[in-house]
């Protein structure tokens, strides 16, 4: 995998960290991964196995397909889901936005779901403070 790749995830997971609140720490405790390789992945200087994804999705706010999506361990379209309704964190994209998205290379597409999951947990959070 390229470094930018890599930033691009690290920045993703360390964006994810700082929407849940939680400090290198909390989340080393919460999955069991060292803080150090946590923040080796979050600078790009790592790239997280599938088995550190999966440590760090729950605590991070993600669905683990998310992140595995995001790393590029799976595809984006996965074969046999109809473009026109594909789905994303427990709902589908608008028709327009999934195939206008389909279009733009593979990082674009990769940051795109990454802006959308931190955007959707920010949501949740909101929604929870205001309850």
């Amino acid at each position: 995998m390229e470094r930018d790749s890599s930033n691009n995830l690290g920045e993703i997971i360390r964006q994810g960290r700082i929407t849940q609140r939680l400090t290198l720490s909390q989340l080393s405790a919460m999955s069991g991964v060292s803080s150090s390789h946590l923040g080796r992945i979050e600078r790009g200087e790592r790239f997280p196995s599938g088995s550190i994804l999966r440590k760090i999705a729950e605590p991070l706010g993600f669905e683990e397909n998310e992140l595995f999506t995001l790393a590029g361990y799976l595809s984006p379209n996965p074969p046999g889901i109809a473009e026109s309704r594909p789905h994303y964190g427990g709902g589908e994209l608008d028709p327009y936005v999934a195939r206008m998205l389909a279009q733009e290379p593979v990082d674009v597409q990769r940051a795109v779901i990454g802006i959308l999951t931190i955007l959707k947990s920010i949501a949740k959070g909101l929604t929870e403070e205001s309850r």
